[in-house]
């Protein structure tokens, strides 16, 4: 397997003065740590006026930043908002473009539709049509990354004229997809299209291994029809991390920052109804997180989000039950709530030193059985992807100014 660390920018009140700056740089410095760790990937959400769950709303500077901190560690949008009143189509494929080109090829671009009302309501997003914006947009933005002259796009909700949208990314025809999936049945909806799953829930190693089966089952059949010019055939699955030698400070340190972070996720995309500026999820939520080492939570049950919280040896065997289910990337959160940045820098190093490499050793061998084994598969699929139609050779725009008529 991979790993990944998977950002939100979570910042619960009370806010104090440099909060959000502090929050930000200690993200670089923690992104600049994993590189030189060797972790795989990391990747950055987008939201919106998800107050103290994530302030995280602009990935592509983020990221562009960590690029140039950064040689080799991949850098994903975990995901990009496709629907066009909040990224417009073009935007999208400029900014993945750019961002291929200042990291040396190194971006993962995930996309989805968003799923809760306080980000959508806010630009004005239809509910009822954010997937089939979704879908539009992200057919349209292959092309537009792919495609030199881009023939241009006529949809329901995506109307985009011939251009040449440049910059072209490094990687070609484009960075691997991936799209965002919160339940069982959207992984076989994202292998239908092509697309890695970025698993943004919890599943325990029995319940990841029907899930990866499901998602392999659709990439291998004739449902799988992909969106982009390649398939990524990836499954990505998601865990809380606090790393420690021992196994009672592993938890103490970390677990009632990991429940506000589940507590608060249920919270936006459920039931809970926000104030704007007033609410506080750690009081509306009944929690206790007045410091970033309260252990009130530590003795608590633990279920399979927590298999990345413990001793290395703890943590080994849980992540060989994810391989041998067939997950091929964790997505590890260790940012959450108020845990310290001290923290999480020595759970990445020992993890790195004492949990990775038994995993790493085995990931080559086991990519390449795989690429092989799924090969005749993806060339069929892409064989039934619609061709896309030719550019107009004798399109012109018109001039801004008009030129004057002749006399």
């Amino acid at each position: 397997m991979r790993f990944g660390l998977f950002y939100e920018l979570q910042l619960p009140r009370p806010w104090h003065d440099g909060a959000e700056h502090r929050i930000v740089h200690e993200t670089l410095a923690q992104i600049e740590l994993a590189d030189r760790l060797g972790f795989d990937y990391a990747w950055a959400v987008e939201h919106h006026f998800l107050e103290e769950y994530s302030h995280c709303s602009a990935p592509e500077v983020l990221l562009g930043a960590a690029s140039q901190r950064t040689s080799r560690i991949r850098l994903g949008h975990g995901v990009m908002v496709l629907p066009q009143q909040v990224n417009a189509a073009p935007r999208v494929a400029e900014r993945i473009g750019m961002l291929d080109l200042l990291s040396n090829g190194r971006v993962e671009f995930g996309s989805g539709e968003s799923g809760t009302r306080v980000e959508l309501g806010g630009f004005g997003v239809d509910w009822d049509t954010k997937r089939a914006q979704w879908k539009e947009a992200l057919t349209a933005v292959t092309q537009m990354l792919a495609e030199e002259p881009f023939p241009g796009f006529s949809g329901e909700h995506v109307n985009v004229p011939q251009r040449n949208v440049v910059p072209k990314p490094m990687q070609r025809p484009h960075p691997p997809l991936w799209t965002a999936c919160s339940k069982r049945e959207s992984l076989p909806a994202a292998a239908a299209n092509g697309l890695g799953a970025l698993t943004f829930s919890f599943p325990k190693p029995e319940e990841a291994h029907k899930w990866v089966s499901e998602y392999y089952d659709t990439i291998t059949s004739p449902d799988c029809v992909p969106i982009g010019y390649a398939v990524n055939p990836q499954v990505a699955m998601t865990l809380y991390l606090s790393c420690h030698e021992d196994e009672k400070q592993a938890r103490s340190r970390s677990l009632d920052s990991h429940r506000f972070f589940a507590r608060s996720l249920a919270y936006y995309y459920g039931i809970g109804s926000l104030a704007p500026g007033h609410t506080d999820l750690s009081e509306e939520l009944g929690l206790n997180i007045s410091s970033p080492d309260n252990g009130g939570w530590a003795s608590g049950a633990m279920d399979g989000a927590y298999g990345g919280v413990g001793t290395p040896e703890q943590i080994k065997q849980n992540l060989r039950m994810y391989e041998e289910a067939g997950v091929d990337q964790i997505l590890l959160i260790a940012q959450s709530g108020r845990t310290s940045h001290e923290h999480i820098c020595e759970s990445m190093e020992l993890f790195a030193r004492e949990v990775m490499p038994e995993f790493h050793e085995r990931h080559e061998a086991l990519e390449q059985e795989k690429e092989a084994r799924l090969r005749p598969a993806i060339e069929a699929a892409m064989a039934r992807r619609a061709a896309v139609p030719a550019a107009d050779p004798e399109y012109r725009i018109p001039p801004t100014v008009a030129r004057p008529a002749k006399k």
